[in-house]
């Protein structure tokens, strides 16, 4: 026994000399039998799990950066001149707007016609309205040439026709819509830019309208052709008269001019005051005025010498602002209406010849005597 427990304490002492002296920690899970600890090695141990942990968490924290910063794409950068907003003028962005209203195909248009002639909702009249604005930009562009303004302008008042158009369609009467609202849309960018072409309103008559928008094609066909387009010839063409064609063309090739407004810029006077009078001259007034009461003395004195049925025809009848009819003087004198047509004829001649005698140019006097 003794030599047993010899060669057990020389073991040891042998295992200790080869024992290292740090024995690193096992990195498996693997349940293992140490030594409980002492309380002078726990807080030992803590503060070394805690110098540990610190450098972990911060290096999961910049992990947890990394991966953030890789999930938000840098976008490219732009030029100085793409960042700038783009401003788009009203008529691009009438047509930007415009352009998300779809167009209805032909059994659309034909079903929302027949159900707002029947219902008049608004909200089918809204439908068939949009579906048609780009309508109303087309016809406007080909008026375009006589409204050199704000092309808005033409395109608003074609609105306007476009919605009176689906008012007034009839769906039943086999006509397409877009081809009815086509004239309605033309009626009124027609009559906008007659209404507003001058400050002085023009195209107030058939005639004019005619030619406010052929004059100036039929003079271009005219030179093409060899013509001299004199308004004589342009008159017989677009069967006018040739004073309407001579007025239009003064009205289409000047402008306006203010009456207020002085001749010369450094002048008081004003155009008004150079105005030609429309009434008669004062020498033409003195002169009718003169013939007048030399004619007035001349019939009272033709007058006394008339028998009573010629005198009361004469004054009552001939020279009356309210004259007697053949009937009333007949059923005065007892006579025959036939009977005092006769009596009327022959002082009539009576009376011309009277009047050769005292005015020799009595044709050129102011005077109408005609039997009623």
């Amino acid at each position: 026994m003794a030599q047993e427990t010899r060669v057990r304490e020389e073991a040891k002492e042998i295992i200790e000399e080869v024992k290292p002296e740090k024995v690193e920690e096992p990195t498996l899970a693997v349940p293992v039998d140490l030594p409980p600890e002492t309380s002078e090695e726990r807080p030992l141990k803590q503060e070394e799990k805690r110098k540990r942990g610190r450098p972990r968490k911060k290096k999961a924290e910049a992990k947890g950066k990394k991966e953030e910063k890789k999930e938000e794409p840098k976008l490219p950068a732009l030029p100085e001149e793409e960042k700038a907003p783009v401003l788009l003028d009203p008529l691009q962005q009438y047509l930007k707007e415009i352009s998300k209203y779809p167009l209805l195909t032909r059994e659309e248009e034909e079903k929302l016609t027949k159900e707002y002639y029947k219902t008049k909702d608004p909200k089918i009249a809204y439908r068939l309205v949009t579906s048609n604005l780009r309508l109303v930009v087309k016809i406007a562009l080909d008026f375009q040439k006589f409204w050199m303004q704000n092309f808005l302008d033409l395109i608003q008042e074609g609105n306007v026709g476009l919605m009176q158009a689906v008012k007034k369609f009839d769906p039943y009467r086999g006509v397409k819509f877009s081809y009815y609202a086509s004239f309605w849309i033309k009626a009124y960018i027609l009559k906008f830019i007659m209404d507003n072409w001058r400050l002085v309103k023009i195209g107030t008559t058939q005639a004019q309208r005619k030619l406010f928008y052929n004059l100036r094609k039929e003079k271009e066909r005219l030179d093409a052709m060899g013509f001299e387009p004199a308004p004589k010839l342009i008159s017989e063409r677009l069967n006018v008269r040739e004073e309407d064609v001579i007025e239009m063309e003064q009205r289409l090739s000047g402008g306006e001019i203010s009456l207020d407004a002085p001749i010369k810029d450094d002048s008081d006077e004003l155009h008004r005051d150079f105005l030609a009078d429309p009434g008669p001259k004062v020498e033409d007034q003195v002169a009718r005025r003169e013939v007048l009461d030399k004619l007035r003395s001349i019939l009272e004195e033709f007058g006394k010498d008339l028998k009573d049925k010629e005198r009361v025809i004469f004054y009552e009848r001939l020279l009356s602002e309210e004259p007697l009819t053949l009937q009333q003087i007949g059923q005065r004198f007892g006579i025959s209406r036939e009977r005092v047509r006769q009596i009327e004829e022959r002082l009539l001649k009576k009376l011309r010849k009277y009047l050769k005698e005292r005015l020799p140019d009595a044709e050129n006097y102011p005077l109408a005597i005609e039997a009623s």
